[in-house]
């Protein structure tokens, strides 16, 4: 299967995560897709997620809070840009839903930055390949990114996500 996404990684201005998975495609994405199975992994611990929505769709909204250890909530709202069952799933928190461009920067988890992130999937055998690409406007964005803990805290919300689906 081909997607149309252009999202290319440039080493200047994007992250990149990529893991073989000893998950099905299917269970990964299931994971990534439904609101109520989010909330059990998306945020690094201690953090939590408390609240999930999403319109699964181009255009749609993909929307969490995130509680700091200390209590204090984060929302973080976007929309998805291109959703390709089992295979890719892309947002940014640059549009709200409806493709609508944000007025100013969000206050949220994310710090201040905006951002498209990708999530692909490729079966290998009973494994699955996952890349997370996350796509910044600039230099400044990515370094913010990096040195607030992309890899690690995009690394433990994988691991929660693999423990959690092999047991449900």
């Amino acid at each position: 299967m081909t997607t149309t996404s252009c999202l290319t990684p440039n080493p200047k201005f994007d992250l990149v995560l990529e893991r073989l998975v000893d998950l099905p495609a299917e269970k990964i994405w299931q994971a990534w897709t439904t609101p109520e199975i989010i909330v059990h992994w998306f945020t690094p611990a201690p953090w939590q997620t408390t609240e999930c929505q999403m319109d699964l769709r181009p255009g749609g909204q993909f929307r969490t809070v995130m509680r700091s250890p200390e209590g204090e909530s984060f929302p973080n709202e976007g929309c998805f840009l291109e959703v390709v069952e089992v295979r890719k799933l892309v947002w940014t928190n640059a549009m709200m839903p409806g493709f609508r461009p944000v007025q100013s920067q969000p206050q949220s988890s994310c710090g201040d930055f905006l951002f498209t992130a990708a999530i692909t999937l490729a079966p290998e055998g009973n494994m699955t390949k996952y890349t997370a690409l996350v796509v910044h406007a600039d230099d400044t964005g990515r370094k913010l990114h990096e040195e607030m803990g992309f890899y690690e805290g995009w690394g433990i919300a994988l691991d929660q996500l693999i423990a959690y689906m092999k047991t449900h």
